[in-house]
């Protein structure tokens, strides 16, 4: 027991907020082809995003860094890490390219965090026996 004349000292919280903690941010995207049979290798998926950055924001765009971390050829699915900085420029990059060697094509963003470990998992995906 604490003497009688002792005062407790109140509790100190200390709220902190995180603000671009990653340098990176991971994005899932998904090719729409109009041809479904078309098939890309990896190489030319990234060639193809280069190029998608070299027309909207010229030879400046097309330097961006980004990594093709995984892809796979039969969905079409990629895995890409960017830095933070260019995400803005990559996403409005992929948003608007339409057309694949002469086939309407478009980019489905997935899902996009600044965790990788975010994307190993999808809710909507989550199938309970």
């Amino acid at each position: 027991m604490k003497p009688v004349d002792q005062k407790e000292e109140p509790a100190v919280y200390q709220r902190v907020v995180l603000k671009n903690a990653s340098p990176y941010n991971y994005m899932k995207v998904c090719l729409v082809l109009e041809d479904e049979s078309t098939r890309l290798t990896a190489v030319e998926l990234k060639q193809f995003i280069i190029t998608g950055l070299k027309s909207l924001y010229g030879e400046v765009g097309a330097a961006l860094p980004f990594d093709l971390l995984k892809y796979n050829e039969d969905t079409l699915t990629a895995l890409l890490r960017v830095y933070s900085k260019g995400l803005v420029k990559l996403w409005s990059s992929l948003t608007l390219l339409g057309s694949y060697q002469n086939q309407a094509c478009a980019f489905r963003v997935l899902q996009v965090s600044p965790f990788l470990l975010a994307l190993t998992g999808d809710s909507r995906e989550l199938q309970l026996d």
